[in-house]
């Protein structure tokens, strides 16, 4: 909602300053060079990347609509997972919790969390991970090497769109320049003519530029960094859960390896410790999305 508003915000700040100047709204609808920088720019998009970051970048531009669901309720539920999960090992034995992670839709524990279900990739990352430490053979140095691994590689891949979107947003300004060149080539074949006609031809190469410029620091830009935030928080949300089972791996009681997970969730969005204990020992539920 935030990034639709804010893109009302900077097309209807400039337009209303360039009609208080008395500028004709007319002019700057230019088709011909909106179809040379976007179809410039949709090119080197396609140039400079292969068709699995096109897929990644078009499902991330998707997502910029909706706001992050990684506040303190989110976290809450998973650590109340993490803590079912540990205490139901802890009870049953890890030789129990194969079944889980081999089979997490049919798992009682993972079954009561749907949403964290749906988060194919990290539950691949949560389930992997305790199917290699159930196996045996595996220290917790090992162990911790294997998820900062995984992290790694996704990261890595996440941040391709964002990449991707940057330097598309770096090649506006050019692209709105060579617009402009076309334009003034243009203009230069019409000398002669009459006055009106250059003036319109000058003013639709300088349009070029305008919209080259717009397009990269008014939207494109702001995306990747918006893009670039939620990866962030996503890898946030990776490394909480990493922390909670190294310290269980180490030997933790389930509750204290919740407890050092908590406290790797950042403090805008951290639960505090009367909530996780509340919520981890069955004396309330989670507190809502929409009152955190």
């Amino acid at each position: 909602m935030f990034a639709l508003i804010g893109f009302v915000v900077v097309t209807g700040a400039i337009l209303a300053g360039y009609v208080m100047e008395k500028g004709n709204l007319l002019v700057l609808l230019q088709p011909a060079e909106l179809v040379i920088i976007l179809g410039a720019a949709l090119g080197t998009v396609l140039i400079a990347n292969p068709p699995a970051t096109l897929k990644r970048m078009i499902k991330a531009l998707f997502s910029i609509f909706g706001g992050d669901s990684r506040n303190a309720g989110f976290y809450l539920e998973n650590l109340k997972m993490l803590n079912e999960l540990f205490g139901h090992a802890r009870k049953l034995g890890m030789a129990k919790l194969e079944a889980d992670v081999d089979e997490p839709s049919a798992s009682a524990v993972f079954s009561k969390y749907p949403r964290f279900l749906k988060d194919h990739h990290v539950l691949a990352f949560v389930c992997d991970t305790l199917r290699t430490y159930i196996s045996g053979g595996v220290d917790p140095y090992e162990l911790d090497q294997m998820m900062e691994l995984d992290m790694e590689v996704h990261h890595s891949e996440s941040n391709e769109p964002v990449a991707a979107l940057s330097m598309t947003a770096d090649s506006l300004p050019g692209l709105g320049i060579v617009a402009a060149v076309l334009g003034v080539v243009i203009t230069m074949g019409a000398l002669g003519g009459p006055p009106e006609e250059i003036g319109r031809k000058v003013a639709a190469a300088l349009v070029g530029t305008f919209l080259g410029i717009l397009m990269c620091y008014g939207f494109l830009s702001p995306i990747a960094a918006r893009l670039g935030r939620a990866n962030t928080s996503e890898a946030r949300y990776y490394h909480v859960m990493r922390v909670g089972i190294m310290a269980f791996a180490k030997g933790a009681a389930p509750i204290l390896a919740v407890e050092f997970a908590r406290r790797a969730i950042p403090s805008a969005v951290r639960p505090t410790f009367q909530q996780m204990e509340q919520t981890c020992r069955g004396g309330g539920a989670a507190i809502s999305s929409e009152a955190a």
